[in-house]
């Protein structure tokens, strides 16, 4: 098995995809800020460090000798800006793992930047909450950074179809793919790290927004 970095390994997306990882039986390199806020992550081979996505320095430390990268981190709310995180750690991402020789990146991403079936994106739905634009629209400018990232990194960006069913559990199906956003679609956190450990090990889509959703 290979050795994964997850940057945001404290959140509810980062943690299920280091237990998936280790259930796969890869070992897991961690990175969180503050690694006593998240001792709970750490265990059998997985490396708990502390790092910041948004450093190219860190990032290219962390994910020395690791064959995929697994990116959940994020900022939101008071005190935080977002616009300016998510174009760093876009930055540092493409330029850390490109010094690390890391040819694999899968991030976690927002359906609101998704299409719906008509076409429009669902953050510019007139019923999307106005108080939640400013954070998307930050996810929408570290995505765009992405795509211009040179042709080594090959990198996916990865959401939900419509939302997470925060209480579900793994299942036996796990997920499907979803041609578009769909508001009313649901997925496990822990059936979303399926996903994204399928990409991170044997990638089947390339430099765009994939949606998923629970299989049933």
């Amino acid at each position: 098995m290979g050795r994964i970095v997850v940057y945001g390994a404290g959140g509810r997306a980062g943690r299920r995809a280091v237990a998936e990882a280790r259930r796969r039986g890869h070992e897991v390199v961690a990175v969180v800020r503050d690694p006593a806020k998240h001792a709970g992550v750490a265990g059998e081979g997985i490396r708990l460090v502390a790092g910041d996505a948004a450093d190219v320095e860190a990032v290219a430390a962390t994910a020395a000798g690791c064959t995929a990268a697994i990116a959940a981190a994020a900022v939101y709310g008071e005190g935080t800006d977002p616009d300016a995180f998510f174009r760093a750690s876009a930055k540092a991402l493409v330029a850390g793992l490109g010094r690390a020789e890391v040819p694999r990146l899968v991030l976690v991403g927002l359906a609101a930047l998704l299409p719906d079936a008509t076409g429009r994106r669902m953050l510019d739905d007139p019923a999307s909450p106005a108080e939640f634009r400013p954070f998307c629209e930050a996810h929408a400018a570290g995505l765009d950074i992405l795509r211009t990232a040179p042709p080594e990194l090959d990198w996916l960006y990865v959401s939900p179809a419509g939302d997470f069913d925060h209480d579900a559990g793994r299942t036996e199906g796990g997920y499907r793919v979803h041609p578009h956003g769909d508001a009313g679609a649901r997925i496990s956190y822990p059936d979303f790290a399926v996903a994204l450990l399928d990409e991170a090990e044997s990638p089947r889509h390339s430099r765009t927004h994939l949606a998923v959703t629970g299989a049933h």
